[in-house]
């Protein structure tokens, strides 16, 4: 036997219901520090520190990230 429930609600009412904390404050923050740094200019400095906090594994994750943005950036050098 399969039963299916539709639930409709918004985004805030099911992390109220789930009982998730509210983040949204902390949201406003990151977002608010994302655009003066992009405002203030963005320095190859900051792009590796911020793919560094992204990087969900480390090293082998920003040698990904390194090849991809290569591979973009023009004809590969071999």
């Amino acid at each position: 036997m399969k039963i299916s429930v539709d639930v409709d609600c918004t985004p805030e009412e099911a992390r109220r219901f789930m009982g998730l904390p509210d983040l949204s404050s902390v949201h406003e923050i990151y977002v608010e520090k994302m655009r003066r740094t992009i405002e203030e200019g963005i320095t190859p400095d900051s792009i590796s520190t911020l793919m560094q906090n992204w990087a969900p594994m480390g090293e082998a994750s920003m040698n990904m990230w390194r090849q991809l943005f290569d591979q973009m950036g023009g004809p590969s050098k071999k």
